[in-house]
């Protein structure tokens, strides 16, 4: 027993492992380590998700370029008339081609008027044998597409003397082109009345020089003209 002791003394009184008070100290480092480590955690987690919450905001923020793309395609999908806004969204002819393609084999046999399509949301509608289309982002409101649409069809429409068909629209491509840039400019959205965009594109087709067509016109009038005061 007293060999015991002086062992005991010998060693400062420290059994293996620590001294009760020791032992205590380190629970309680361990313990406040963690802790600091759960914190950072937590505010790890807590970084990561107000970052997330950003970037969702961000994506979610409302634009003023509506409008991706618009295209018309005959009954057998081919391309009438396109114009694509965004410059990194199919920058490639054939990335476009590929896209309509599969734009029409999803909607040229469907009743609906609105599609989603490799992150796109597209409404359309059609007519004898035409399909237009409007595309937006996936977060776009399909009103919004919806109205573009229907004024687009709603003046062309008048353009066309109610022939809303592939040979009139191709007879006239000059005023669908003008129709649509005044809807859309830049995937911005100008124009939502027909009426509107009809008298805007009577005003500049009256600004424009005369076209082949009118050339021909005043020549043959001028030719008429000639031809009577020579037989007088």
């Amino acid at each position: 027993m007293a060999l015991w002791l002086n062992l005991v003394e010998c060693c400062g009184g420290a059994r293996p492992g620590g001294s009760v008070n020791e032992r205590k100290k380190k629970r309680s480092r361990a313990r406040a380590s963690r802790c600091d480590s759960s914190e950072l955690s937590t505010s790890t987690h807590r970084e990561r998700g107000e970052h997330g919450a950003a970037m969702d905001s961000t994506s979610l923020e409302p634009s003023l370029y509506t409008v991706k793309a618009v295209f018309i395609l005959d009954n057998d999908g081919n391309r009438l008339l396109s114009k694509y806004y965004d410059p990194e969204l199919y920058p490639s002819m054939k990335e476009q081609k590929n896209f309509e393609r599969n734009v029409f084999n999803k909607t040229h046999k469907a009743d609906n008027e609105i599609a989603f399509l490799e992150g796109m949301t597209i409404v359309y509608k059609s007519s004898i044998d035409l399909f237009f289309y409007v595309v937006g982002s996936a977060q776009e409101n399909e009103l919004m597409l919806m109205s573009v649409l229907n004024c687009m069809f709603e003046s062309l429409s008048q353009i066309l003397r109610k022939n809303v068909e592939r040979r009139c629209l191709l007879d006239n491509m000059e005023g669908v082109f003008l129709v649509v840039d005044e809807i859309i400019d830049g995937g911005v959205i100008l124009e939502s009345d027909p009426q509107q965009v009809l008298q805007k594109v009577n005003y500049r087709a009256d600004e424009n020089p005369l076209s082949e067509q009118s050339v021909a016109q005043v020549l043959q009038t001028a030719k008429e003209q000639i031809k009577w005061s020579i037989l007088k």
